[in-house]
């Protein structure tokens, strides 16, 4: 080990990370400072390359919009859990398309903008059935509020089972 010749920069390197160090520790950590000092190389090489990489990031131009510029608005925003609507969706069968309607109650909806969703229930023939319907898809022609209920949670899902009271429907002012 004393025929290693020692850099002035693992010396330095040697120094600071054991300063107090007695002589036989240092002599053991000196091949471990060479390491350090080699990685520290590499980093610094590979540093103009990163900044080179930013700088084209920087380069690049983003449109800006105009403060005037319409926000669209997503149709059917309005809709809330306690409304009884009216979905009609387009059903493509074959050749032929024709619109379903889907009456029933909002027991739920979720997410925001593009990904929005509600759940509606409906009791056929003594058959309760449920559809998720994505609000907007391009298969929703249209979505008609028949009745709204004061309801005081966001998911009515208490309406799946044996529900006794009567909700109570709000009156709209015309």
């Amino acid at each position: 080990m004393s025929d290693e010749k020692k850099t002035p920069e693992a010396e330095e390197v040697e120094a600071v990370a054991t300063p107090e160090a007695p002589k036989e520790e240092t002599k053991e950590a000196a091949p471990e400072a060479a390491k350090a000092t080699e990685a520290v190389e590499e980093t610094t090489e590979a540093a103009p390359a990163a900044e080179e990489a930013k700088e084209e990031v920087e380069t690049e131009e983003i449109p800006e919009v105009p403060a005037d510029a319409e926000v669209e608005e997503l149709p059917f925003n309005d809709l809330r859990p306690g409304m009884v609507v009216r979905v009609h969706e387009k059903i493509k069968e074959g050749q032929k398309e024709r619109v379903q309607v889907f009456e029933g109650l909002i027991i739920g909806a979720k997410g925001t903008k593009t990904g929005r969703t509600i759940t509606v229930r409906k009791n056929s023939k003594g058959w309760m059935i449920e559809k998720i319907f994505p609000l907007s898809s391009p298969k929703l022609q249209k979505v008609e509020v028949v009745k709204e209920y004061r309801v005081r949670r966001a998911k009515l899902n208490y309406l799946r089972d044996t529900f006794k009271r009567k909700m109570r429907e709000v009156k709209k002012d015309a």
